[in-house]
């Protein structure tokens, strides 16, 4: 099968080849050999340079887009679209299946235009998309956005009762299911062979500094000003927390300000963004405590990530949070912007060693079920199950 897959995202060329800035494409890069080809549909930056994420050649192929800064560059995106359009129409007839994430506008007419060709179509989903537009919004003068959000999210839901979905967790999974097919998954980038041993992970030493881990970027919709609170809050009670916060956005600098104003700014440590990989592999394996407090969410692919270090979890209850963590059996659940709630937990988690073994237990063998390998035999599995091939293509 050669499947087409669009996303939003902006791809960037060197001499070393094709590189992309987010950790989601090691995973759709990853799907052969389950499938002969994936082609990556995707703009371009006209600069040369590097991202953190190399994309393989071996089975992939990047198709190029006209480029635009972002989203919110309407003139230039509404400009571009008849361009796009046009390209994509040019590859369908190389193309078994299309995988289009939405509810972009970009991806709704490519999905219009599949159609049309008799290209089978499968929808990808990866955030409640009014929400995290509400999130985002430059200023209050970007307010329109978010019906306009709410529209775009209805023309994908209806396209949702005749395209099987692929939908990142059980709740968006209930929202797009509209009649059609929908497989509810994580992007996890684990590999079988990168979980760590239960007894690694029950040797951890809690008698000197103990770590707390966050990783997301700093954006509002992650509440990372509300981490600081906590660990001030921590540190009135035992002075040997720190706090590790890998990931870079908007609030960084108001982080430090933050920081200085709890007089925890020598107890924080903010790297900056840690690329998918071996060096965050080791903040999660030297960390005590991974800690999530996001108002919204998907799936969070940092929370597989912990499982399989076997970093004990405490994170917000909200989107699909509480299904990553087994509803609470393989991490502890507080609800939003409570820093009081968060404090305790930690502070369980520190004291009470048989509730770290019975959670880094469960956690790791959740993790087990869902790496990378686990959850792409699945995903080429639904696209063999629910994408009729087109008569006239020999099958994959």
């Amino acid at each position: 099968m050669r499947i087409g897959v669009y996303s939003d995202l902006v791809y960037r060329r060197d001499e070393r080849g094709v590189s992309n800035n987010r950790a989601f494409i090691r995973f759709v890069t990853a799907l052969p050999p389950r499938v002969e080809e994936v082609v990556l549909f995707g703009r371009v930056d006209p600069e040369p340079g590097r991202s953190h994420y190399a994309v393989p050649a071996d089975g992939v192929r990047l198709v190029a887009l006209p480029y635009y800064r972002r989203v919110t560059s309407v003139p230039r995106l509404i400009g571009s679209l008849r361009t796009s359009c046009r390209i994509f129409a040019a590859e369908l007839d190389r193309l078994d299946a299309v995988w289009l994430f939405g509810p972009h506008p970009v991806a709704q007419a490519f999905a219009v235009i599949a159609r049309r060709r008799g290209t089978p179509v499968v929808l990808g989903v990866r955030q409640n998309y009014p929400e995290y537009i509400a999130n985002r919004l430059p200023s209050r003068w970007w307010a329109w956005a978010v019906p306009a959000a709410r529209a775009l999210d209805a023309g994908f839901r209806r396209l949702s009762r005749t395209a099987p979905t692929v939908a990142l967790g059980a709740e968006l999974a209930r929202m797009y299911d509209g009649g059609a097919p929908v497989i509810s998954t994580g992007f996890s980038l684990v590999r079988q062979d990168e979980l760590v041993l239960r007894e690694t992970a029950l040797g951890r030493s809690w008698n000197g500094e103990r770590v707390v881990l966050s990783v997301s970027r700093l954006d509002p919709e992650k509440n990372p000003l509300l981490l600081l609170d906590v660990l001030h809050g921590l540190l009135a009670r035992d002075g040997r927390w720190r706090m590790v916060v890998a990931g870079d956005g908007p609030l960084r600098d108001a982080m430090e300000r933050r920081a200085e104003e709890l007089g925890v700014a020598d107890r924080v440590d903010l790297p900056g963004e840690v690329p998918n990989g071996p060096a965050l592999w080791q903040l999660y394996r030297r960390s005590h405590v991974f800690l999530h407090v996001s108002l919204t969410e998907g799936l969070p692919q940092v929370l597989f990530e912990a499982q399989a270090a076997g970093t004990p979890i405490v994170a917000t209850a909200v989107g699909g949070v509480s299904e990553a963590l087994a509803q609470g059996a393989a991490g502890l659940l507080i609800g939003p912007e409570d820093a009081h709630a968060a404090i305790a937990a930690v502070e369980r988690l520190a004291d009470d060693a048989q509730l770290r073994e019975r959670l880094v237990q469960a956690a790791l063998e959740n993790a087990e079920r869902e790496t990378l390998e686990a959850q792409l035999d699945r995903l080429a599995a639904f696209f063999r199950a629910h994408v009729a091939e087109l008569p006239s293509r020999s099958p994959a």
